[in-house]
């Protein structure tokens, strides 16, 4: 039988600018709350203020580096202190790829002797799984101009709907016996007849599939990623008029982050890091998006929540 996965699974938008914050909108964070987990992806300066604002708790597990441009991780610095002021004493675990190491331990050491918890740096390369309770968080190389990844949040498969009518219709006694059958466990009943799970409970159910491409051009890896995903989080920095602007930098426009949607099968696309250009007038973009992917599609914006139902 499959774990029970998750009952929440709740996105907040921390930060949705690209390469310097304006009025509307912070540079790049994403809160996911993930069950009793709270996962940070990058945190740009601002992001602990924008923690406070959006109500998302400061109970952090672990924070995800997409790369290591500034725009995406200097914010830890003061992340990390605010931390060690409210009392803190569990630790912080952080990812990214390589350069994070040497980089997430300068940060984590700026303007201090020491902190009051560990801080625990990994460094993760294409492929590399991050196991939690009941999901996992899997990196993937992305297109940009330095070592960049993408990340997959994948909930684990979850028991198959317990048929209660055939329950009953077999004489269980309700009561700590269908828990044993949720659980995947044959029951005895008092006359001797025994119940097997398979016989009530249905088949597992898949888990939801998150995807946070992070800075890239459209890439195979993250289609590849992507496919069949709940919701892939796509940037779209640019718009068609900005096509050589967006090869230069190694990012994407609206339109390709469609693309890549439309080639995975993604279930529903948001697109986030927005030139300023774009700031307060992201129309353009959206009606570029919805030329390629036909799916719901929407333009971030600074604290919006979204909760991933589960599947059937």
């Amino acid at each position: 039988m499959g774990s029970a996965g998750m009952s929440i699974l709740r996105l907040t938008f921390l930060g949705t600018s690209a390469a310097q914050p304006t009025l509307h909108r912070n540079l790049s964070g994403l809160a996911v709350k993930a069950n009793a987990d709270l996962l940070l992806f990058d945190c740009g300066e601002g992001s602990q203020r924008q923690m406070v604002r959006f109500g998302t708790g400061f109970t952090v597990d672990a924070v995800f580096f997409t790369h290591f441009h500034a725009d995406h991780y200097l914010g830890i610095i003061g992340f990390l202190r605010t931390l060690g002021m409210m009392g803190r004493d569990t630790p912080v675990q952080l990812y990214g790829p390589p350069t994070a190491r040497r980089l997430l331990n300068q940060a984590v050491h700026l303007g201090v002797e020491s902190l009051s918890f560990p801080v625990e740096i990994h460094e993760l390369r294409d492929g590399d799984i991050v196991k939690r309770r009941g999901y996992s968080v899997q990196a993937v190389a992305v297109d940009h101009r330095i070592n960049a990844l993408g990340y997959v949040l994948q909930e684990e498969e979850r028991p198959g709907k317990f048929n209660l009518e055939t329950v009953k219709a077999l004489g269980v006694p309700s009561g700590p016996l269908y828990g044993q059958l949720q659980r995947g466990e044959p029951v005895e009943l008092p006359d001797g007849r025994v119940v097997r799970p398979e016989e009530v409970v249905g088949e597992p159910r898949p888990g939801r599939r998150l995807v946070i491409s992070g800075d890239t051009r459209p890439c195979a890896s993250l289609v590849r990623a992507a496919k069949d995903a709940d919701l892939l989080i796509h940037e779209s920095t640019f718009s068609d008029d900005e096509q050589a602007r967006a090869l230069e930098t190694r990012h994407s426009t609206a339109r390709e982050a469609a693309q890549v949607a439309r080639e995975a099968g993604a279930r529903r696309l948001i697109l986030t890091h927005l030139s300023s250009r774009h700031d307060t007038e992201p129309a353009r973009l959206l009606a570029q998006a919805r030329e390629e992917y036909k799916g719901p599609v929407e333009v971030a914006f600074d604290g919006l929540t979204v909760d991933l139902p589960l599947r059937d």
